[in-house]
């Protein structure tokens, strides 16, 4: 994933520190944003897509394999953080509840987090567990941006057709809510989202080139 990116500082992103519990997080301070997911939505897929990068956030067919909260690097101020899967993990429902635990602490006491992203099955979208993860974000004041993944197996219709399910489901959310198909293989909304990211990072937009002053 080596072409030339719209945002050039997600190339950048690199590990920095995974985190078990709230205390050994970084220092709260600059922007972050959070990525959310069920453990086979395409979450790591979707942030490796974002950064241009193929190992950043690791993949693995056994759900559940981020167990605690991963913090990359983009530059001094600012992180991407990947939270723990939630739904399919073959672990024992004490562990599923410290992770849900810790994920919903996080998003209500973090002061640098600035937005939270959902990943979410374009094919099955809004499950319950989804739909916790969206309120707990809505609860914490959150701006969402709902990223509707492996949109590459769908037609455009039935991309419509989710598109405004998941619109009209979250039309009354008392945060801003953006809702985004999207596929890590034909990088559909790709852009898009990292645009919606770098305003909440308050990344400055590249100036654009303006013509030469007349003599």
């Amino acid at each position: 994933m080596n072409e030339p990116a719209t945002h050039p500082f997600f190339q950048r992103a690199a590990f920095l520190s995974a985190a078990p519990d709230l205390a050994a997080t970084p220092d709260d301070n600059g922007y972050e944003v959070a990525v959310a997911g069920r453990s086979n939505a395409g979450k790591s897929s979707a942030i490796n897509a974002l950064c241009h990068q193929r190992g950043l956030a690791r993949t693995s067919k056994t759900p559940g394999r981020t167990q605690q909260l991963i913090f990359f690097r983009l530059d001094d101020e600012r992180r991407l953080v990947d939270l723990p899967g939630y739904g399919f993990a073959k672990v024992s429902l004490s562990i599923k509840q410290r992770w849900q635990l810790l994920m919903e602490r996080y998003l209500e006491h973090r002061d640098s987090l600035k937005g939270l992203v959902v990943v979410m099955d374009i094919r099955h979208p809004l499950t319950d567990i989804d739909q916790q993860m969206i309120g707990w974000g809505i609860a914490a004041d959150l701006p969402l941006l709902l990223l509707l993944t492996k949109a590459d197996k769908l037609k455009r219709g039935a991309i419509a057709r989710s598109l405004t399910e998941v619109r009209k489901a979250l039309s009354a959310a008392s945060v801003p809510v953006e809702v985004i198909a999207f596929s890590a293989v034909s990088r559909l909304g790709l852009e898009q989202a990292q645009d919606q990211i770098s305003d909440w990072l308050a990344v400055a937009p590249r100036p654009q080139n303006s013509p030469a002053a007349a003599p």
